[in-house]
Order: C-alpha cells, then structure tokens, then sequence
C-alpha cells in the first residue's frame, strides 16, 4: 500500500528539481538585469566610472574608458551599453544616449579567436558550449539568430541577430584588427565598439563608418601599448585633458580603486603577478608605460619641485632647430653627486633666429650650449648656415653628438639611477616625453620629439662643456629671469 506514496513522492522530487533547473536556466539568460538594477543605486554609486562613460554617450560620438585590467570594461561597460541599444531596454537612471529603432553594429577585438573567446563569450556565452548561448550579457530571449563565420576559429560568429523592443531585429558583426583596415569598409554602422586598442587607420575607417548616420564609437582598453596614435587622440600631449568639454572625444580613466568588486588581498597578488614597467598600465589605465615607451621609467621618479639652481653649480644647455619648432633645454649639473637637473626650456616655432637667439640669451649669455650637427648646413627656409647665424646673434655654441642610440642610451641610463631630474614646471618638456616612443618597427617616431632631442645633445655633448659663471669669468651676468622665485623660466 505505500508504493504508490513512494512514486508520487519521487516524481515530486523530480518535478522539483526540473523547476529549479529552469529557473537556472531562466536566471541565466537575465544577467544583464543583475548589474545596475533600478532599486540598486548604492551599487550604481560604487560604479560611478561606468555611469560616467555611459552618460557621456549623449554628447560625444567619440568615447573610451582606459582602465585597468578586472575593473569590468568589456562586461559590465561595454557589454551593457551595447545590449541597451541593441534591445532599446534602458533603465530608468540611463543618461546616455538613446536609440529609438533597431540598430547595425560592429564588435572587434585583436584577433578572430579573441574576439570570439572575450566579446562574442561576454555577450551570448560561451563560444564551445552552444547550449549555454544566452547566458552572456544578451538576454537569451531576445537571441533571435545567429551566422557563423567561415574560416579555422570554431563557433566564431559572424552576425548576430537581437530582437528590439520595436518589433525589428538589430544586428552586431564581429571582426578583428588583424583582418586589416579594408575589413572595415563598407556600410554606415549605428555602433563600432573596439575592446582593447585598435590600430590608427582601423580606428578612422571605423569613424567614418558611423558618420552619415550620426553613429558613435566606443573603445574599452588597457593601455598596454604606450602612447600610441589612439591614446593620443583622447590624451593630446600624453595627459589626460584638463577641460574635457574643450575636445570632441570624451575619455574616462578608471583603475582597480575605482571598482568595489577587487579586494585588498585581490590587488596585491594581482599587482606581484604583474611585470614592474606593466604596472601602471594594469592597475590605473595609465598608458605611460607602454611597450613602444623609449625612456620605461615613472614620470614620478625623475620629477622634482622647483627650486634655485645655486651659482656653483655648472650649467650648459642643447638647442634643435627649425622652422616648425626650434627647442633648448638648460641644465645644473651638481657634480658632487653627479645629478643633472633640467630646469628651463625655450620652445617655440615659426619664428626668426633673432627672436629664439634672444629668449636663449635671457637665461643667461654666459651659459654654453650644444646644437644639432644639422645646423652646420644650409636653412631650408633661407639658404644660410643656421649655426653660424645663431652664433652671430650672440650665443656659444658648439656642435653636439648625434649619435641616436647612444644618447638615448645615456638619458635613459641617468633616468634610472636617479642621475637626471626635472623640474616639476617644465610642461613642454613633459609633453614630449609622454609620447617619445618607437614604432612597431623600433624605431624612433620623429614627431614632437624637439626636446627630447635636445636633451640628448646635452647628456651627450652639453656636460662636456658645461661651467659656472665663475668658470666664464668677465662675461654677462647671470639673469635671473625665472617666473617665480627659484627656477628657470619655461616657455
């Protein structure tokens, strides 16, 4: 007689367990709902870099987020704004941007297989499990169809189809770097979302997709690559922009202290697993310290306050010229220590050689100098000998070493044993020294590179006829034209 309380108690049990089973399922396929739900504003508050870039997409076509590794970038940034305009499911708290109709998209990472393992994984799931596709950041509802791509990467999906909440299917395409610039022509495109850093030309064929149709663009990356053409474009001069309202890009920096979700104990192992010149890259989004950088210290390191260069210590300075832009950089040598500290720098273009001859004089007319070899031939613009013109205007100069390597090789080697600083106030010459770097080929790129230039002329020549004005002796005396008390002036 309790067989059948038996059975009826197992198929309770099984009824159950299948219940569960599709609530799982059910809860997996509405991670997006999890992230920023409306009655979570604490949690929103804890996130506000991502809010940030968010509502930043209703003024700017043009936005990146330079983060940290694990701060979130490509699920919860990139992952969730791209699933609201696919779907045009906006919360309630949305302040960015809001498309009204279904959308044609792009996503593109380094390689087919990344992109497949890391955008196409946070989006639909993941990529060897086809079971499981629906559980990524997509709703698995809203999943209305899929392409795959031709070729070797397994489950790498070409076109995805999302249904919009108007009734029409949107559609993201998925594609890679290395594919190539012409990958990337074509029709205009609402979205092209690019997770870590593209190359310059794919990053401008990729704009241009979106701008008959008032589209936008939108980057998340570490900054593994240094100050690359890219980064530079939301970071003129290597610094994150003071008045970001002045520039057409919007760029958000976020690090591992700006997301609650990585611990104390979390960081620290993280950061002992990380290469030193990584360091900063990984942790803060700060792309100082690139691959391509020519000088991998800290900023930090080599910065001083400003103060006031006393009078026994030997100053001498180098000098690059041209038209665009005629650069000197001075240093005081304490020789006790062998520290050279560089203090002032004149940087100006466009201008006759009696007006830099003149601001050069100013630091004094007793100081020595070393200019580019260069200025032993003849001017583009009129045909005589620069360095024998400069010399005519009044300055004590002589020709430097140009040898490239060898100079960067002394800068840097001073850099890293502390032997050379810089004053605090020299902007110009910080600027160029964010974005010295080399090439993919390794070599120098000759762009904004005037003080750095001059910078080896000075290690390499500049010291070796470096004095005092004692040393000068009866000459001019020593001008003390400084903006405020205890430094050189900087133009």
């Amino acid at each position: 007689m309790a067989q059948p309380a038996v059975v009826d108690e197992r198929e309770r049990n099984i009824n159950l367990l299948l219940l569960l089973q599709e609530l799982n399922r059910r809860n997996s396929r509405r991670k997006f709902s999890d992230y920023f739900p409306d009655e979570g504003e604490y949690r929103r508050e804890l996130y506000r870099k991502h809010l940030e870039f968010f509502a930043a997409g209703q003024e700017y076509r043009e936005r990146a987020i330079i983060a940290g590794n694990r701060i979130g970038k490509t699920e919860s940034i990139g992952g969730y704004e791209l699933t609201c305009h696919l779907t045009g499911i906006y919360p309630h708290w949305w302040q960015g941007r809001r498309f009204t109709k279904a959308i044609d998209c792009w996503c593109a990472g380094k390689t087919l297989k990344t992109t497949r393992d890391i955008m196409q994984a946070k989006l639909v799931g993941p990529p060897d499990q086809k079971a499981e596709w629906g559980t990524g950041v997509i709703p698995g509802e809203f999943i209305v169809g899929h392409t795959l791509a031709s070729g070797s990467v397994a489950n790498c999906i070409d076109t995805l189809q999302v249904r919009h909440i108007s009734g029409k299917i949107s559609r993201v395409g998925f594609k890679s770097y290395d594919q190539g610039r012409g990958a990337f022509e074509g029709t205009e495109k609402d979205i092209i979302w690019f997770d870590e850093e593209p190359p310059a030309d794919v990053y401008t064929e990729g704009l241009i997709r979106t701008m008959t149709c008032n589209g936008m663009v939108m980057c998340t990356f570490t900054p593994l690559e240094g100050l690359s053409d890219v980064v530079l474009l939301y970071m003129p001069g290597g610094k994150p922009p003071e008045d970001r309202g002045t520039l057409k890009r919007y760029v958000v920096f976020a690090g591992w202290d700006d997301v609650p979700h990585l611990t104390r104990e979390v960081k620290e192992q993280l950061m002992a697993a990380i290469p030193v010149h990584e360091r900063e890259a990984r942790s803060k989004g700060t792309p100082q310290l690139g691959s391509g950088a020519i000088y991998p210290v800290l900023e930090e390191s080599i910065l001083v306050d400003d103060f006031k260069v006393p009078e026994h210590w030997p100053r001498c300075y180098g000098m690059d010229v041209g038209w665009n832009r005629t650069a000197a950089v001075w240093a005081g040598w304490d020789r006790e220590s062998d520290v050279v500290y560089l203090g002032s720098c004149h940087y100006e273009g466009k201008a006759e050689p009696v007006i830099h001859a003149a601001a050069i004089r100013a630091r004094g007319e007793w100081i020595p100098g070393v200019i580019d070899p260069a200025a032993r031939g003849r001017s583009q613009k009129d045909g005589e000998h620069i360095l024998q013109v400069y010399q005519d205007c009044g300055l004590n100069l002589t020709v430097a070493n140009n040898a490239v390597e060898a100079g960067i090789y002394q800068v840097w080697t001073r850099m890293s044993t502390g032997r050379l600083k810089v004053f605090r106030s020299l902007t110009p010459w910080l600027n160029e020294f964010r974005i010295y770097r080399r090439d993919q080929n390794g070599k120098v790129v000759k762009e904004n590179d005037h003080l750095m230039d001059a910078t080896r002329y000075l290690i390499m020549s500049g010291l070796g006829v470096a004095q005092t004005k004692a040393d000068h002796g009866a000459g001019s005396a020593w001008r003390d034209t400084q903006p405020k008390a205890g430094s050189w002036r900087s133009r």
